[in-house]
């Protein structure tokens, strides 16, 4: 699975989804670090250990590097960035019964205008298996010789 590179000076503007997903009750928000336990939780249960792990790091970041999605006050979506590393986009997930209502790419979007806003020019995409999603929604690339990248001899 490759690494892909985004150019955040490129960003296609997020508001109009986040303004429909409101309508339809889903918000999309930074996380709060009182929130941190039921979040690493859920998508430990969703997502598995390594994600949850990864989550629980962008709570150590200053502001918190976690995006949620909720719906009548539950988590249905989460997204982090300098989380697996410094400049890296990931993990992402939303929950089955809310997959393919717009909410992955409303909290890929934020993470990553949150990232230029802090002064990032370029984020990378580490080892993902959703290549076309990310070159189509976002106009990412393919870094060449890229994989395994960072995810090598790792722990399951």
């Amino acid at each position: 699975m490759p690494d892909l590179l985004v150019k955040l000076y490129e960003l296609p503007d997020d508001r109009w989804r986040l303004e429909q997903l409101r309508n339809d009750g889903i918000t999309v928000r930074n996380a709060m670090a009182y929130e941190k336990l039921q979040i690493i939780e859920w998508i430990r249960e969703n997502f598995g250990k390594a994600w949850a792990g990864e989550c629980d790091t962008a709570f150590s970041n200053r502001p918190i590097s976690c995006f949620i999605a909720t719906k009548n006050a539950g988590l249905v979506g989460f997204a982090c960035y300098d989380s697996t590393m410094k400049n890296f986009f990931g993990p992402v997930g939303v929950a089955e019964s809310d997959r393919n209502k717009g909410i992955g790419t409303a909290l890929l979007l934020r993470c990553l205008h949150l990232m230029a806003a802090v002064g990032y020019a370029y984020a990378v995409i580490g080892g993902t298996d959703s290549v076309e999603f990310y070159e189509k929604t976002v106009n990412a690339f393919e870094i060449p010789g890229s994989s395994p990248g960072i995810y090598r001899d790792r722990l399951y």
